[in-house]
């Protein structure tokens, strides 16, 4: 039987819950804006859901904390790239995966996984590609999302995107 959007909704909630309950930093990412009018937390939410979505939709057998781990903190580099005051270098695109690890690192514990998905989540921008299934998928949806914020003004549902932190 396959899932309905209610069921992945909920999911991807019981998923994300204990990460997003943890607050502090990670609150942060909702006050930056990434692409468009779309906050760095709605971004990272959307392309967690997203790659959650496909592995259900799809049956592909991931790890599921993985996916959605590595998709909320793929881009938790926590500062505004879009002020050169804030940003620690000009070369955003291609830095951005090391800050967030580093920050991801710091804040929560991760697995091998989780981290091949956010420091390797800029392929084809950065060479080395991803080593994990999860980490090939979160760099596709990623380049989805993104492609969404850029061309629409409020791509997404906000019960995916609404998050308490």
């Amino acid at each position: 039987m396959r899932a309905t959007a209610d069921q992945i909704l909920e999911r991807y909630f019981e998923l994300a819950h204990p990460l997003l309950e943890q607050g502090g930093r990670l609150a942060r990412m909702s006050e930056i804006i990434q692409h468009g009018e779309t906050t760095t937390l709605e971004h990272c939410s959307a392309v967690a859901y997203v790659s959650l979505a496909a592995d259900i939709l799809l049956d592909l057998g991931l790890d599921e904390n993985a996916l959605v781990t590595g998709g909320l903190l793929h881009d938790y580099f926590l500062y505004d790239w879009h002020d050169p005051q804030q940003a620690p270098d000009r070369l955003h695109g291609f830095t951005h995966p090391r800050h967030a690890m580093e920050n991801a690192e710091r804040d929560f514990c991760l697995d091998d996984t989780e981290r091949d998905v956010i420091s390797r989540h800029m392929f084809p921008f950065l060479p080395i590609p991803p080593r994990t299934r999860e980490g090939w998928l979160v760099s596709l949806a990623d380049k989805a999302c993104t492609a969404a914020e850029v061309i629409m003004r409020r791509p997404y549902d906000r019960r995916v995107t609404r998050q308490e932190v």
